[in-house]
C-alpha cells in the first residue's frame, strides 16, 4: 500500500496541495515540536496534536464565521492529522534536503530579490511581516521540499489502457434519438376528493411531519473590531508621521508609468514567411504614414487594427508600469520617446505599431494621494488595540450581569439587536452564522433561567452574546392548522399513482404494436451522454437501455410530477481516430479519478500504520 506513493506522480501532487500551505504558515515546529503546552486534541503515530496548534490552524481558515461548527472544526482536525501522517511518512522515507538545496530555494522567491537577486536584508524583512522567525521558516521550507521529493521518486503508476479510454469517450459521446410521451399529474388534481378519515389517518401517522420545532426569540449583542474602526478619529499630525516613516523606509515609490496605443496588425501562430513578410508590410506603412500625419493615429486605429478591445478607442492602452505588458511590447514602450512612431514591434500577437501618449516618471505617491489609505490602516490598527482591550471586558459583563444585555449594551455603547422567532437547528443570528451561539441559545440556562449566553467568538474579531426574550418548546401542530397541507399532499400522491398506472398501462400497450388513446409524442430530440439536458433519472434510464432492436422505450417517474415514455429512435455511435485530442483528455481525466482513489486508499492505510487518537473537545469547552 505504502509503495503506491512512489508509484503514483499525481498522488505526490495532491499530497503536495494539502501540506503546502499549512507548513508554510506555521513552520515545522507545529508539527514535531515538543514544546507546546495545553490539552492534545489528537495524537498520530504517539506524537500530540496540541490545542494551542489546533486553534491556530483554525482561525487562519477563510470562512470564520463556521469557527464554531462542530463540523467545521473536525474537518479542519482531519486536515492536520492528514498532514501530521504525511510528515512522518515523509520522515520515515529518509527524505533529506541539504543546505545547498535550501539556499538555492530560498534564492529562487521572488519575495526575497532585488533586481532580479536574492537578497538577504529583503529575505530579513519580508519575514518580519510575516511574523515567522528565519529558523522556522527555513525548518517548514526544507520539510516541504522533503515531501517534493516524493514526486521525484514516483513513475506513473496509474496507466489508463486505451480501450478503457475509448469506451468511456465512447460512451460520453454517444448520442440518442429520442421522443417523449408525457402523462402529467396537473390535469388530475381537481378530480380527486380526499375524506376527513384519510387526513386524520395521515396525520396520526406521521407525527413528526408536524411537529414545529422548539424555538425562541431572542435579542443579541456584537462587539465587531470593523465597526469600532468605523468611530475611530484619525489624527492628521498621526497621518504626517505616518507617512514620513513609510517614506524613511523606503515606502510609496510610484513606479514610472505611460501611457500608450497601438495598432496590431495581426500574424497566426505557425504562419509562414509569405503571410509574415505581407503583415510586416502593412505595418511598415501604417507607421510610415504616421510619422507624416501623427494626429491620424486614432482614426488609423480605428479602420486598421486587428486588436477589437482597443480598436474603437483609437487604440488606446491606458496607463501601465513595467511588468504588465508581453516583454517586447514593454521594451518598446519603455524606451520610445513621447509621441514619436517607433518601428513596428513583434510580439505573439502580431506586430504593433506603437506611439506613447504620457509619461509619468519614477518618483514618490504624495500624502494627498495616500492619505485615506494612510488613514485606513490607522483606524484598524486603533481597532484592533481597541478590540483587544475590550474583548475580555465585554465578556466578563454579559458574563457577570447575567439578567440584561442592558448592562453591557451601555457600557460599550452598543446596540440591541432583537429577532423574530429562531428555531432549533438554525445557524445563526442573521447574517451571524455560529453553530456555538445557536447551542448555547437554546441552552437550559438560556431558555429556562433566561440568562445571557457566554460572549462567542462568530468571525474573526467578533464577539457576540445573545438572551432569550421568548421560548417556545417544539409542539405538535393541531390537526386543523395542516389539514390543507395534508390535503394537497395525499391528493398528488393519488395523482401520481393514476398517472404511473396509466404510464405503465400505455408502456405496455406500445410494446404490444398498439396505439394509445389521447398519447402524443413530443418532436424527436437528440441527446448525448455527456450534455446533461433531461432530469437525471430520465437521462439515467435512456442510456441505461441496451435495445435488441429499435424503436425501444422506457418508462420513467420523474420529480416534476409525471410520468413520462421515452421512445429511442435511433443510436448514433461516434467515431474518433487515435490521435483524437479528447480520447487524451477521456484518459488523462479517468488516471486522475483513479488516482483520487488510490489517494484515499493511502491516506486511510496511513491512518492505520500510525495510530490516530483524536479528543476534540467542543467549542464551548474549547474555548
Amino acid at each position: 500500500m505504502f509503495e503506491a506513493i512512489r508509484n503514483n506522480k499525481r498522488i505526490a501532487q495532491a499530497i503536495l496541495a494539502i501540506i503546502i500551505v499549512p507548513f508554510a504558515a506555521f513552520g515545522l515546529d507545529a508539527y514535531f515540536g515538543s514544546g507546546q503546552g495545553g490539552k492534545a486534541v489528537a495524537s498520530v503515530g504517539g506524537a500530540p496534536i496540541y490545542q494551542s496548534e489546533f486553534d491556530r490552524v483554525l482561525r487562519a481558515q477563510p470562512n470564520t464565521t463556521a469557527l464554531g461548527s462542530p463540523s467545521f472544526r473536525q474537518a479542519v482536525l482531519d486536515q492536520l492529522i492528514t498532514e501530521r501522517m504525511l510528515s512522518l511518512y515523509g520522515r520515515d522515507a529518509r527524505l533529506t534536503v541539504d543546505s545547498a538545496q535550501l539556499r538555492e530555494e530560498i534564492a529562487r522567491e521572488p519575495g526575497f530579490q532585488e533586481d532580479g537577486q536574492f537578497s538577504p536584508a529583503r529575505y530579513r524583512e519580508e519575514l518580519a511581516k510575516r511574523g515567522v522567525p528565519p529558523a522556522a521558516f527555513e525548518a517548514s521550507l526544507a520539510q516541504r521540499m522533503r515531501i517534493q521529493q516524493l514526486e521525484g521518486a514516483v513513475g506513473e503508476a496509474v496507466v489508463v489502457a486505451k480501450d478503457s479510454a475509448r469506451r468511456l469517450l465512447a460512451a460520453q459521446l454517444e448520442e440518442r434519438v429520442a421522443r417523449e410521451m408525457r402523462f402529467p399529474v396537473g390535469p388530475r388534481l381537481a378530480g380527486i376528493g380526499i375524506d376527513d378519515e384519510a387526513i386524520r389517518k395521515y396525520y396520526d401517522d406521521n407525527p413528526a411531519r408536524f411537529e414545529r420545532p422548539e424555538r425562541v426569540k431572542a435579542e443579541y449583542l456584537v462587539l465587531d473590531e470593523t465597526a469600532l474602526a468605523a468611530g475611530i478619529e484619525v489624527d492628521e499630525a498621526e497621518i504626517q508621521r505616518t507617512y514620513d516613516a513609510d517614506i524613511a523606509a523606503g515606502g510609496w515609490k510610484q513606479p514610472e508609468e505611460r501611457r500608450a496605443r497601438h495598432i496590431l496588425i495581426g500574424i497566426e501562430p505557425g504562419a509562414g514567411d509569405a503571410e509574415v513578410q505581407k503583415a510586416q508590410a502593412q505595418a511598415d506603412e501604417i507607421a510610415a504614414l504616421l510619422r507624416k500625419t501623427p494626429a491620424r493615429f486614432a482614426e488609423l486605429a480605428r479602420q486598421r487594427s486587428q486588436d477589437p478591445g482597443t480598436k474603437e478607442n483609437g487604440g488606446d492602452l491606458g496607463h501601465f508600469t513595467r511588468g504588465q505588458m508581453v516583454p517586447e511590447f514593454e521594451e518598446a514602450v519603455f524606451t520610445q520617446e513621447k509621441d514619436g512612431i517607433g518601428n513596428p514591434v513583434r510580439t505573439s500577437f502580431g506586430l504593433h505599431i506603437i506611439q506613447v501618449t504620457d509619461i509619468h516618471p519614477e518618483g514618490t505617491r504624495p500624502l494627498s494621494e495616500v492619505r485615506e489609505e494612510i488613514a485606513a490602516r490607522l483606524r484598524a490598527d486603533a481597532a484592533a488595540r481597541r478590540f483587544d482591550e475590550l474583548a475580555g471586558k465585554f465578556a466578563d459583563v454579559v458574563f457577570e450581569q447575567f439578567e440584561s444585555l442592558e448592562p453591557a449594551a451601555r457600557e460599550f455603547d452598543l446596540k440591541i439587536g432583537h429577532t423574530d422567532w429562531i428555531e432549533r437547528g438554525a445557524r445563526g443570528i442573521g447574517e451571524f452564522q455560529s453553530e456555538a451561539l445557536m447551542a448555547e441559545l437554546f441552552s437550559e440556562s438560556a431558555t429556562s433561567q433566561r440568562h445571557n449566553t457566554r460572549a462567542i467568538e462568530i468571525g474573526a474579531n467578533v464577539l457576540a452574546a445573545a438572551r432569550v426574550s421568548e421560548h417556545e418548546a417544539a409542539r405538535r401542530l393541531p390537526l386543523e392548522d395542516v389539514r390543507a397541507q395534508i390535503e394537497a399532499q395525499l391528493r398528488r400522491d393519488e395523482a401520481r399513482r393514476q398517472v404511473r398506472e396509466a404510464g405503465e398501462a400505455a408502456l405496455a400497450a406500445l410494446d404490444k404494436g398498439e396505439t394509445v388513446a389521447g398519447g402524443k409524442w413530443s418532436e424527436p430530440r437528440t441527446l448525448q451522454r455527456g450534455v446533461p439536458s433531461l432530469p437525471p433519472l430520465a437521462a439515467q434510464a435512456i442510456f441505461a437501455a441496451q435495445p435488441a432492436k429499435l424503436p425501444a422505450r422506457v418508462g420513467v417517474e420523474l420529480p416534476d410530477d409525471a410520468y413520462v415514455i421515452y421512445q429511442i429512435d435511433a443510436i448514433k455511435h461516434p467515431e474518433f481516430t487515435d490521435d483524437d485530442p479528447r480520447l487524451a483528455n477521456m484518459a488523462e481525466q479517468y488516471g486522475r479519478m483513479l488516482a483520487q482513489y488510490d489517494l484515499e486508499a493511502f491516506l486511510a492505510a496511513l491512518r492505520t500504520r500510525y495510530k490516530v487518537e483524536t479528543n476534540l473537545p467542543s467549542p464551548e469547552k474549547a474555548e
